[in-house]
């Protein structure tokens, strides 16, 4: 539908189409007790120099920042445990309310989808208590769309909340909308992310305001070397990104991160997943090994005296407690299939699975990949990485191949090279330490890029040689 032109010289004395003005709204600012409505959402303040052209003009979408903004950050959050009632008008809206109901971000979220609008929302709730959020649609013009929500505001529990999608993209609408309690109004063409982050905005606790970003290492197989990469990856998301970065080895009976970064803790991981519920940011810098101004190490204990029955739940809590902690967190996560692994793999923002150029690895790295696409439809695919290509006189399947049979492309492919990185793990040190300039180091550099998203992740252009270079060369 086209937005109709607005002319108005006060911002809540509008006419739509010639026939309805809305009432111009109390100048206290108290919220009306007779509107359930009321206090749902602060009215958007109105800026004084802000003349009637400003306001008669259809813009972009007011609040396509902030959606930006959450969409940028989605994977960090999730919706609550709450009523969520849909009410959609177009097939497509329909289509993209089940996908989002079936994203792992709203799983806990109590979903209820119904055809009919908002005009069938308001016959709806006659007799039926509102949930604690509503979203209805609507294609009814401004004055009918004030009118259906008048109706809805009379049946409406106190406590809920409600947004609107609706077809004209104007911010005189928009502002009306938001006096009158809405919490938010969309517009269409709407992504399944986008209209979860607009959900998940409503929700978001000012007390804890980043999650950070969870990154999962798995290994196609055994021997693949996704540990040796995990800590390389978390060694230069710290150092070369100066970014504060959490690395926790899970693999509670093998774990080498001690090793490769010459720690010996007296406490690690193990300790966090016994008592989940003391785990508070105090305890948790006590737990762990510090390997760097912005590296911090959750070790495992690397023990067999041991038997660890922790329950699946109990790792998805102390995950979240750390991610809470720190803007990085980089999972080491043990070649066994487990139902918390696989927790831990689908409820991570990313997930690297590190596989070597053959048969077994291609078919397991297969399998990962088509279990976390179907379980993350709306997220990026999985990111695969080759490693040790070209070890001397072994047959390899070749790099399009591979990519082919998996339906992707591999996000980096590194060479073979048994000194440098047999230097490194005797030492308890990184590659990039080892061999600075080596190319296995200047390709995790690139992936640590693409993975963090401070960078495109691009290879950097190759210097010109000068004339004088190539004479000395000879």
């Amino acid at each position: 539908m086209t937005p109709q032109t607005v002319q108005a010289a006060d911002p809540f004395d509008l006419d739509f189409d010639g026939e309805t003005e809305f009432s111009t709204p109390q100048t206290s600012g108290a919220a009306d007790p007779s509107d359930p409505f009321a206090g749902l959402s602060a009215p958007l303040e109105t800026d004084e120099a802000e003349g009637e052209a400003g306001l008669s003009t259809p813009a972009a979408n007011p609040i396509a920042e902030m959606l930006a903004s959450a969409e940028a950050a989605l994977g960090e959050h999730t919706v609550p445990r709450i009523t969520i009632h849909f009410h959609w008008s177009r097939p497509d809206t329909g289509e993209l309310i089940q996908r989002a109901s079936a994203d792992r971000r709203m799983e806990r979220a109590k979903t209820v989808t119904q055809e009919g609008g908002l005009g069938g929302a308001v016959d709806f709730y006659q007799n039926q208590p509102t949930p604690q959020l509503l979203v209805v649609e609507t294609l009814d013009p401004a004055p009918k769309l004030l009118a259906y929500l008048e109706k809805l505001s009379e049946v409406c529990d106190p406590g809920t909340k409600v947004i609107v999608i609706g077809a004209a993209n104007d911010i005189a609408l928009y502002r009306e909308l938001m006096r009158r309690g809405v919490s938010e109004y969309l517009v269409p063409p709407l992504g399944t992310l986008q209209l979860i982050a607009a959900i998940t905005a409503l929700y978001a606790d000012p007390a804890q305001p980043f999650i950070g970003r969870q990154i999962a290492f798995c290994g196609a197989k055994g021997g693949a070397g996704s540990s040796t990469l995990a800590h390389n990856i978390a060694h230069l998301i710290s150092e070369r990104m100066g970014a504060n970065t959490v690395l926790v080895d899970l693999d509670l009976a093998f774990g080498t991160a001690g090793l490769d970064f010459n720690q010996d803790p007296l406490h690690g991981i193990a300790d966090a997943l016994n008592q989940p519920d003391r785990l508070d940011p105090v305890l948790m810098e006590r737990m762990m090994a510090r390997c760097g101004d912005h590296l911090s190490l959750f070790a495992a204990p690397a023990s067999l005296e041991r038997d660890f029955d922790i329950a699946p739940e109990t790792f998805e809590e102390v995950a979240h407690k750390i991610r809470a902690s720190t803007p990085y967190v980089v999972l080491d996560l043990p070649h066994a299939w487990t139902p918390w692994k696989r927790r831990m793999l689908t409820t991570s923002d990313d997930v690297v699975v590190v596989a070597e150029p053959d048969l077994a690895s291609l078919r397991n790295a297969k399998n990962i990949v088509d279990l976390v696409r179907a379980a993350r439809p709306n997220d990026a695919p999985p990111r695969v990485v080759l490693n040790k290509v070209g070890v001397p006189g072994r047959p390899e399947i070749p790099l399009k191949d591979f990519g082919e049979a998996l339906g992707l492309t591999p996000s980096m492919s590194i060479a073979f090279d048994a000194k440098l990185f047999g230097l490194a793990a005797n030492n308890g040190q990184m590659l990039a330490e080892v061999g600075p300039k080596s190319r296995q180091s200047e390709s995790l550099d690139i992936l640590a890029r693409m993975i963090s998203r401070r960078e495109t992740g691009e290879a950097p252009a190759p210097k010109p040689v000068s004339f004088l270079d190539r004479m000395l060369k000879r």
